[in-house]
Order: structure tokens, then C-alpha cells, then sequence
């Protein structure tokens, strides 16, 4: 046997190991994910992963509707905003209030400026894990 056999060989059993342990429910895995944003006065999904819809609750802030829900409401998320101009004004995602609310059906999340006001962005990218 060559060794680029042996190599292909290799390969193919350590693909079949990694997938009988990594599987759909692995906790390093996202449970859903969309990148959305504020366009032309309408929410604009580009891509996502379990995500049933995207409201726009006001100006700079959003409710991401899971297609599955979570088990619970005991998951972290992350989410990262795009500026919505090249004048350098910076936008951030947060959560600010106890009316913010995180179940296994949904989540809101919020765009802001570093001074704190709300303010809508064209790119959102929201990733859920649990």
C-alpha cells in the first residue's frame, strides 16, 4: 500500500470516528443562527439556521423566533452589528432592559450606538448556542 493510500486511509477513518462524536447535538455546535438587517424600511433575512422569523419591535431592536425551540431558556448567544455607514459610527448589540426577554421560543436582542440609543443597522449576525 502507497503512502497516499495509507494517508486517504487515515483520513477516511478519522472522518468516521469525528462523526460518531459530533453530532447534531453537540454543545459546540450553534443551535441557530441568521444574519439579517434594517433595508429599505423591511427586516432583510440573508441567511440562517433554524430561525423562523425576524421582527423589527422598534427602532434597533428585534425579536429572532426559533424554528425549534431550545430545550430551555438556559442558552448563550452572540451577536455582532455592522456600522450602517462608512463614517465610522459604530453600532454594538446588547440586551438593556428586564422587559428583553430570552425564552426557548425567541429572543431579542437590541442595536445600539455607544452612547446607548437604539438604532437600526443593514447587518445583524446573531449565533445561539446550547
Amino acid at each position: 500500500m502507497s503512502l497516499a493510500a495509507r494517508i486517504a486511509a487515515l483520513a477516511s477513518r478519522i472522518g468516521i470516528e469525528v462523526r460518531t462524536k459530533i453530532d447534531a447535538g453537540h454543545p459546540g455546535l450553534a443551535r441557530a443562527w441568521v444574519c439579517f438587517g434594517w433595508a429599505g424600511n423591511q427586516i432583510v433575512v440573508r441567511a440562517a439556521h433554524n430561525v423562523a422569523a425576524v421582527t423589527r419591535t422598534a427602532a434597533g431592536r428585534y425579536r429572532v423566533s426559533f424554528a425549534t425551540p431550545m430545550p430551555d431558556a438556559n442558552y448563550g448567544w452572540t451577536a455582532l452589528v455592522r456600522s450602517s455607514s462608512d463614517s465610522g459610527t459604530q453600532r454594538i448589540a446588547i440586551v438593556r432592559a428586564t422587559s428583553d426577554q430570552k425564552t426557548p421560543q425567541h429572543v431579542d436582542i437590541a442595536c445600539a450606538t455607544p452612547a446607548g440609543s437604539f438604532a437600526d443597522s443593514t447587518e445583524i449576525n446573531l449565533v445561539v448556542y446550547r
